[in-house]
């Protein structure tokens, strides 16, 4: 049986629309899921959508785990390597701080005391990843630069400098970071995926082979579907 590919846009600790969006998508051991990174800090539930996270990868569908820039901070304020740390806290640290019960820790307590499978996840979360015609990244790249040769802070942080521009590269680039109101659709360049969750709007997640957009509102349950034409993707030259 070929399995479907599903990309998922920011989470920002909203753990029941998590659940929701899995409960409905029913994943198998023949699908993949692939998250576009920003799982923890604004949000309540930052524990819980990791503790999910690492069930779904033990449950069979196979999983690509994406860095996102609140991973990035999360990391350096912990010591680790990573950017901006001295900013986590000011962009939504706390929540994910009081969801581990680590309020008011500094950051090297909180990383000898974050549970080991915690610390081993946002250690090892990936940059990118190309999934056929498709570039998975969290933030965007620098549209004027190959793949081999993109900074990481890019791929964690860009915004207008993407957004604004068109890219030479032969992929579409699905991409979360940028709260949206709704899914932007700039074929065959982009497809932004962050659709504000966390600031009372929904969470996103596009099925790829069939275009498929599911979505679940803030504090709701049911799962919406609708469709994006993305038949008007292919390579580019």
């Amino acid at each position: 049986m070929t399995g479907r590919t599903f990309v998922v846009g920011d989470l920002h600790g909203c753990a029941e629309e998590l659940k929701a969006l899995l409960d409905g998508l029913a994943l198998t051991s023949a699908d993949t899921i692939i998250f576009l990174g920003d799982y923890v800090d604004r949000g309540p539930a930052s524990l819980q959508v990791v503790e999910r996270l690492l069930q779904l990868r033990v449950e069979g569908p196979s999983c690509t785990f994406l860095k996102g820039n609140h991973e990035d901070m999360f990391l350096a304020f912990m010591g680790l390597k990573g950017r901006y740390g001295q900013a986590f806290l000011a962009n939504g640290g706390g929540p994910t701080l009081r969801s581990y019960a680590l309020e008011g820790c500094s950051g090297a307590e909180v990383a000898r005391r974050l549970p080991a499978e915690h610390l081993e996840f946002f250690r090892t979360l990936q940059s990118y990843t190309v999934r056929g015609n498709f570039l998975c990244v969290h933030a965007g790249i620098n549209p004027l630069r190959r793949l081999e040769d993109q900074d990481e802070e890019d791929l964690l942080w860009i915004r207008e400098e993407f957004i604004r521009n068109r890219h030479g590269l032969p992929y579409t680039v699905l991409f979360g970071h940028t709260p949206l109101r709704d899914v932007l659709v700039d074929l065959p360049y982009k497809v932004g995926l962050d659709t504000g969750l966390v600031y009372s709007n929904k969470l996103s997640c596009l099925e790829l082979d069939s275009g498929e957009l599911f979505q679940v509102r803030r504090g709701e349950k049911n799962l919406r579907r609708s469709a994006l034409a993305l038949d008007a993707i292919s390579p580019r030259p």
